[in-house]
């Protein structure tokens, strides 16, 4: 399990590569629903559009430089080949990126401006990870993984530090779960430097990886994933990752992936905030 000083760590390490975003106090969403003070930690200004920079930063700076000679290759619903496309890119080596069949458009091209090889291929994300797995095996390339990761998490973690820094007084964090490497690295930090705050998890109705698995007590596999959102929609999540969400996070909640449209759309047009669906959840 990671721990705060891999997380401390991984802040240093990955400081001159990232961005320190604003944490800001969004009056306009909690009036109407309650007098407590909400803040929004805006990770849609990091380095590709999402936090999972911070992780594939801190995980290529983990590595000796014979370890990515090969290259880099990983399996990803968009976000995260970003973060690897641009890890990529700090580092001079090539990476390709398989994504599952519903990512949309605009992540394929995205990713291939940054100046990866993209390969479709999976419905879901557990399938696409299957070929990643295997052009690893078979060309050497250096393996990332979007959560599974003991650096990746560390990464993540990174997050919740500057926001403890901006809101001291915080109680309650709300933070989106696809595969569980966000939430696992947010919890660590937070439950170490604030053990009462409480942490709940969200999840589309389409894709409940973590809640059941937290439900059942054991790591299970969803029979069926109908989440549209690439970034969210993960059949399975990893023991490692299991344990961590199981230690730290309060509660998972679930919304429909229509919830989560209409909350990006709220976003842009009351505080002019693009976020993608995974991150207005």
């Amino acid at each position: 399990m990671i721990t705060l000083a891999d997380i401390n760590a991984a802040a240093t390490r990955i400081a001159p590569h990232v961005r320190r975003t604003p944490t800001i106090e969004a009056r306009a969403l909690s009036a109407p629903i309650t007098p407590a003070k909400l803040s929004l930690k805006l990770e849609n200004l990091q380095a590709t559009g999402s936090f999972k920079a911070r992780g594939a930063t801190n995980k290529l700076l983990s590595l000796p430089p014979e370890a990515l000679e090969r290259g880099i290759v990983t399996a990803s619903g968009g976000n995260h080949g970003l973060a690897v496309a641009r890890a990529a890119k700090l580092a001079g080596v090539t990476a390709t990126i398989y994504v599952p069949e519903n990512i949309t458009a605009a992540k394929v091209e995205k990713l291939k401006r940054w100046g990866a090889t993209v390969e479709i291929v999976g419905k879901v994300w557990n399938e696409t990870n299957l070929h990643a797995l295997a052009f690893a095996e078979s060309n050497g390339a250096a393996y990332f993984h979007p959560f599974a990761d003991a650096a990746v998490m560390a990464g993540q973690g990174t997050a919740a530090l500057e926001l403890l820094a901006d809101v001291p007084d915080l109680d309650v964090v709300l933070v989106a779960i696809g595969g569980g490497g966000l939430v696992s690295g947010m919890g660590v930090a937070l439950k170490a430097l604030k053990p009462a705050v409480k942490i709940i998890g969200i999840e589309p109705t389409g894709s409940p990886t973590l809640k059941a698995s937290l439900d059942a007590g054991h790591v299970v596999r969803l029979p069926e994933v109908t989440s549209r959102i690439a970034t969210m929609s993960c059949a399975e999540t990893d023991p490692q990752v299991f344990d961590v969400v199981r230690s730290v996070v309060d509660d998972v909640v679930l919304l429909s992936d229509e919830d989560m449209l209409d909350a990006s759309r709220w976003l842009w047009f009351e505080l002019g905030i693009a976020a993608d669906l995974s991150g207005a959840a």
